[in-house]
């Protein structure tokens, strides 16, 4: 079987575009050129590899074989490429990141500041809700991983990095903002607004509440922490939030962290990847960056 290495970029492109036309341009080659290096990689394999539907490729099962393998190939080639670079004084590659929808109120400034330190790298950040990050972290797509919960049903390595306090929040003018403080049998009569289910945050919340053997009253489901803000300051219910998304000065003005005996609900963010995976050096510096912060903000 003869495949080159740029043929097998070629392929991992097509897998992760879902388009020739996307992937000639990845490559900086014309569509043409494209389908004829795709038809020779799959007269090489012998083997279906794909499907065009309505112009929408389809990796057949040894597709996505051949896209793994393509995938683990050219992450060691990176990694050598970054070696090489290190051992010539250079700090330079790339850096795939996926991280949970309530972490994007603290990972651009990280990333920032690690940008600031090494200018010449080429940073991918994927932002997406739990289900979305558990698929990239099953399909090996990214260097790291953020999230609060990570996957149990998973071989991975997970290490806690930031505490990621859940507190309880009502409207500024709600008559339970100006109390000392509350206990969880005065929300018996509250309507809750939260998070959809499979979030870590909502996972976090269920778990906490059966824990107290309370059962709230959920009036609303919302997809994101913006949505549910927006619901709380409209006095539509009470809503229990990752406290990184009440950063913003005029969220503050007009939400309020209720003092509730029950709250905070103590979760941590996990900094996560497969079991066995070999860090690039760009990655490893990044995990030490991202344990460094969390110190200093601490």
């Amino acid at each position: 079987m003869n495949i080159t290495f740029r043929q097998l970029r070629l392929f991992l492109a097509l897998a992760d575009t879902g388009s020739v036309s996307s992937a000639a341009r990845v490559l900086h080659v014309t569509q043409p050129t494209a389908s004829m290096q795709l038809k020779e990689i799959t007269e090489a394999v012998g083997l279906p590899l794909y499907e065009v539907v309505s112009r929408k490729v389809y990796l057949t099962e040894m597709g996505h074989e051949l896209a793994r393998c393509a995938r683990a190939i050219v992450g060691e080639w990176e990694n050598f490429e970054q070696q090489a670079d290190g051992l010539k004084g250079f700090t330079r590659g790339k850096l795939k990141v996926a991280v949970v929808s309530t972490a994007k109120y603290f990972i651009p400034r990280l990333l920032g500041t690690f940008c600031a330190k090494y200018p010449d790298l080429d940073i991918s950040l994927e932002v997406l809700n739990r289900d979305g990050v558990v698929k990239r972290l099953e399909e090996n797509l990214d260097d790291l991983y953020i999230m609060s919960q990570p996957p149990l049903n998973l071989d991975i390595e997970d290490e806690i990095f930031m505490p990621n306090p859940l507190v309880l929040v009502a409207p500024k003018n709600s008559p339970m903002a100006k109390k000392k403080m509350i206990d969880i049998a005065s929300l018996k009569d509250e309507q809750f607004i939260f998070r959809e289910k499979g979030s870590g945050t909502r996972m976090a919340i269920d778990a906490h509440f059966k824990k107290l053997k309370f059962k709230p009253d959920v009036r609303l489901e919302l997809g994101s922490n913006e949505a549910i803000k927006e619901a709380v300051i409209g006095g539509l219910g009470l809503a229990v939030l990752s406290k990184y998304s009440l950063s913003e000065a005029s969220t503050q003005k007009e939400v309020a962290i209720l003092r509730c005996a029950d709250f905070p609900i103590e979760t941590s963010w996990h900094i996560v990847r497969p079991k066995g995976k070999k860090l690039s050096p760009i990655a490893s510096i990044f995990k030490k960056h991202l344990s460094d912060q969390a110190k200093a903000w601490r």
